[in-house]
């Protein structure tokens, strides 16, 4: 029988050969639960950066359905209003509401109007609508002219003034 000389961690068992020695010691006693801390810790500094993207990611999309609503709404109220001057008044006024269900704040949005023909509310003519929404970086610091943003983001819609209203 051809005999092999140990290894160092690794102990001869009967038949089978070598199998893993058990530790003699359980090491310094300052490391005992230290792979807890030390889960705990790692876990949190990559959980924090997965969250946040999370919550931006969501904010983002929040905005774009935001602006898709408000554009589509703003061009319906508009086609629907007996002047310019109640359009343009009706489209903000339907901007700001579907801007206050998805929780933007006044100030971040933008609407913009455009019409095919010179007369905007003329039977026939397109009439599109686009919003603007600036979105912030959640937790972070207003910092000179306005908060920092994660994106811009913008939708448009186009509706059809009738020839019976």
């Amino acid at each position: 029988m051809r005999r092999f000389p140990e290894r160092a961690g690794w102990a001869r068992s009967a038949p089978s050969g070598l199998v893993p020695a058990r530790p003699t010691s359980s090491g310094p006693a300052g490391d005992r639960g230290s792979a807890v801390v030390e889960f705990v810790m790692l876990g949190a500094l990559l959980l924090v950066p997965v969250v946040y993207f999370v919550v931006t990611a969501g904010m983002l999309q929040g905005a774009s359905y935001a602006a898709a609503g408000a554009a589509d709404h703003a061009a319906k109220v508009f086609v629907r209003a007996p002047d310019s001057t109640a359009a343009r008044a009706s489209a903000e006024a339907a901007v700001r509401v579907a801007m206050a269900d998805f929780k933007v704040a006044d100030t971040a949005w933008t609407l913009d109007v455009s019409c095919d023909r010179p007369q905007c509310l003329e039977p026939g003519g397109a009439v599109t609508v686009t919003v603007a929404v600036h979105v912030p970086l959640p937790l972070s610091p207003d910092l000179g002219p306005g908060p920092l943003t994660a994106g811009r983001l913008s939708a448009s819609a186009t509706q059809i003034v009738g020839r019976f209203r």
